[in-house]
């Protein structure tokens, strides 16, 4: 990954800047024009295309650049959405919603209606319950941390479920306000993005790598790794905050059946799809992962068929389980391994 920052310090800062800033504008023109060229159904599906880039993002800098085999974006995502629907909701809403049993007062009273702050705010709560569980999580590695995340995760679900007066139950929380519109969501993607990537190739970043490589060897050069791993989850934890925070206004309503280990699943192909230690690959595995899926969605309808093959509901899971094998099977350090697509750009030299 390091040849990637050699080679755009072969560029002089001007260029270097044009580049970031055409880039930038190209993507923000896709993200003005494309409801004028697509239907709502593409407009949705890219929407959550862009959540997904937020969190897989995020997920590749604890797991990817920090090598830290962590499972716990599930929780941190629910935590997000939870924690935005809550400040969202006003109170006479919240009064009429919870039936299973009266909200406390303070969660009742509670409201905060400007998104930006709402979304900072879920990130924060996200990023120091990350800061909470770092201190027993990073006394175990390996296998053992996974464990212990995954733990969480199941935790998080369990709590919102067994706590109607904080989260509704099993009800979970509707009526949230879409304040998170394509061109918002699409343009929080490309604020992550950009932040995520400067922190890889900050003194921070060098540091997780340094930890992912060898961890034992980082620590007897001085680094501080608990301290580098703990700045790496707090960060991923944030953005899966943020992340949370877009994917409860886009859709409306949230219940705790929609945060299973599932979705640190998908997270999980999606990093390993593209690369571990990739920004590149985890954006091209997040647009392979959810077009692929929408691709062979006519799989799970019982109309479709293909001579004697008739599809049946589950059937492009298996078909995509299997290209998927196929592609880690030839390339088994993802699409990117751990290079950028600026290690395949030639960038000329005067």
């Amino acid at each position: 990954m390091e040849k990637a920052k050699v080679k755009m310090a072969n560029l002089s800062a001007p260029k270097y800047f044009a580049i970031i800033a055409v880039v930038t504008a190209l993507f923000l023109g896709f993200l003005y024009i494309s409801p004028k060229w697509f239907n709502d159904y593409t407009i949705t599906v890219l929407g959550n295309v862009y959540i997904f880039i937020i969190l897989a993002v995020s997920y590749n800098l604890i797991n990817g650049v920090t090598g830290q085999f962590s499972l716990e974006p599930n929780g941190f995502v629910a935590i997000g959405a939870y924690v935005t629907a809550l400040l969202m909701l006003s109170p006479d809403v919240k009064a009429d919603m919870y039936i299973i049993a009266d909200p406390y007062p303070f969660i009742k009273d509670i409201f905060l209606p400007n998104p930006f702050f709402t979304l900072i705010i879920s990130g924060i709560v996200s990023s120091l319950v990350a800061l909470t569980l770092a201190f027993p999580v990073f006394r175990v590695r390996g296998d053992y941390l996974a464990i212990v995340t995954l733990g969480f995760g199941f935790i998080i679900r369990i709590f919102l479920i067994n706590n109607p007066e904080i989260s509704n139950g099993s009800m979970g929380l509707d009526s949230i306000p879409g304040f998170a519109s394509y061109f918002w969501i699409g343009f929080s993607a490309l604020v992550t993005v950009v932040l995520v990537y400067n922190i890889v190739y900050s003194k921070y970043g060098r540091g997780m790598k340094a930890v992912r490589d060898d961890e034992d060897a980082a620590l007897a050069m001085g680094v501080n790794t608990f301290k580098v791993k703990t700045i790496a989850f707090m960060t991923s934890a944030f953005f899966e905050g943020v992340g949370g925070g877009l994917l409860a206004s886009s859709i409306g309503s949230i219940s705790p059946d929609q945060f299973t280990f599932m979705l640190t699943f998908q997270l999980l192909i999606i990093i390993v799809l593209g690369g571990l230690g990739s920004m590149s690959g985890a954006i091209l595995g997040t647009l392979l992962f959810l077009g692929g899926m929408e691709v062979l969605r006519p799989l799970d309808d019982a109309t479709w068929t293909l001579g004697p093959v008739h599809g049946i509901p589950g059937l492009r899971m298996v078909v995509f389980s299997l290209i998927l094998l196929g592609i880690m099977l030839f390339a088994r350090k993802g699409l990117f391994g751990d290079k950028e697509i600026w290690d395949y750009i030639k960038f000329k030299k005067k």
